[in-house]
């Protein structure tokens, strides 16, 4: 029931943060992060509506295609924001930090919990595509969570020197990503911990602590769409005084 709760409540706070995006004018500035909100929305809503309803390879499928596309799109929106907060940034400094968050963050995946074996995915067949999708989703949501986290530190220490004030737009998006991220990675790592020290011996137990992690996660991503819909609701400071100040750029007319 509680889960149950935290879904529709996620699921309203996603559909309001995209009334804010869309009503504010947001969207051009930060269009792949309004896609990964919506994404995540309708995934939500594939979940909680078909589950039970639908067989099982449809839905999973399903829900699998839309998690792949949601990894991708957030991929995207960390590029997006990258851009947004270090404008100005010389180029091949911006392509040697890039490569080198890109490399420690892959170095980390490579060590990070277990890889199922190849073969063992039975690619080309129904079950092992759907196994392969799966995979996509678990190493591409970590890797996300690493590559943002690691942009969030990134935006904080050097932010305020280019474009992203810890008052800006940018600033609170990556912020809130970050947040998420690192409780994420956090829950992940403990949950690893805790069964290789043997403190969770049983499937039952691996499972149900995995249900309480998952609802202590989904809580703080609620808090971040809120976060999302009190910053994005109101104006960068400055930006109307600068719009309503900035001298015209149009050369004077000929008497």
């Amino acid at each position: 029931m509680i889960q149950r709760v935290v879904w529709t409540l996620t699921f309203a706070a996603q559909l309001v943060l995209l009334v804010v995006i869309l009503g504010r004018g947001r969207a051009p500035r930060y269009p792949w992060f309004t896609a990964v909100i919506a994404l995540n929305a309708l995934r939500l809503m594939v979940e909680v509506l078909l589950a039970g309803r639908v067989a099982m390879i449809p839905f999973s499928a399903t829900v699998l295609t839309l998690a792949d596309l949601s990894v991708l799109a957030s991929l995207l929106v960390l590029v997006e924001l990258a851009r947004r907060a270090f404008v100005g940034l010389h180029r091949p400094l911006w392509i040697v930090n890039s490569a080198g968050l890109a490399i420690i963050a892959i170095g980390i995946l490579a060590v990070w919990g277990p890889w199922p074996v190849w073969k063992n995915l039975a690619v080309g067949t129904l079950l092992g595509n759907l196994r392969l999708m799966q995979l996509v989703m678990q190493k591409g949501e970590l890797l996300v969570a690493l590559l943002t986290v690691g942009l969030g530190a990134l935006v904080v220490v050097f932010g305020r020197k280019f474009k992203a004030g810890w008052r800006s737009h940018t600033f609170t998006i990556v912020l809130g990503l970050a947040v998420v991220s690192a409780v994420s990675l956090a829950f992940q790592g403990g949950l690893q911990i805790a069964v290789l020290t043997q403190h969770i011996q049983t499937r039952a137990e691996f499972e149900s602590t995995k249900i309480i992690l998952s609802s202590a996660q989904q809580i703080v991503y609620l808090a971040a769409l809120i976060w999302w819909i009190s910053w994005l609701w109101l104006d960068e400071p400055g930006a109307p005084e600068q719009a309503a100040s900035a001298p015209s750029q149009e050369p004077p007319q000929a008497e």
